[in-house]
């Protein structure tokens, strides 16, 4: 299992967005890629989406129960981040979710709830190669 993290600006720390954080481990025989912490669900969206598009893996998402406030209290409560992270699953985009940062016994509850009986995403076949040019 691989994981990132994105930050609020779209990329990993050292600068690497989802696309390319996915080709950099993809010749790995990977349980899964996914993405964690740093951020809510609402944040990576678009990461996951793109994920879910390239990878002929599974998909794990774990994400904070939001950003913290300035009193570093986590604000996304069970219910709205199960239902931020019921479009992944609607959509398609996992086989496994969970919690990071913020979550408590009763956001992995919600969630649980949330995925039981859905189904996760379909893994695709092996993409031989892809090529990626930058700005």
């Amino acid at each position: 299992m691989v994981s990132g993290t994105i930050e609020r600006f779209g990329a990993m720390l050292a600068g690497q967005p989802a696309d390319a954080f996915y080709s950099s481990v993809s010749h790995a025989d990977l349980l899964s890629i996914g993405l964690n912490c740093a951020t809510g669900p609402d944040l990576m969206t678009d990461h996951i989406r793109t994920l879910a598009q390239m990878a002929s893996t599974r998909i794990s998402c774990y994400p904070n129960a939001g950003l913290p406030n300035e009193e570093d209290k986590y604000l996304e409560t069970p219910e709205s981040l199960a239902k931020q992270l019921d479009k992944f699953v609607e959509h398609g985009w996992l086989n496994m979710v969970g919690g990071c940062c913020g979550t408590t016994p009763d956001h992995i509850r919600a969630i649980a709830q949330m995925a039981e009986g859905r189904a996760p995403r379909v893994v695709p076949a092996a993409v031989a190669s892809r090529l990626l040019f930058g700005n």
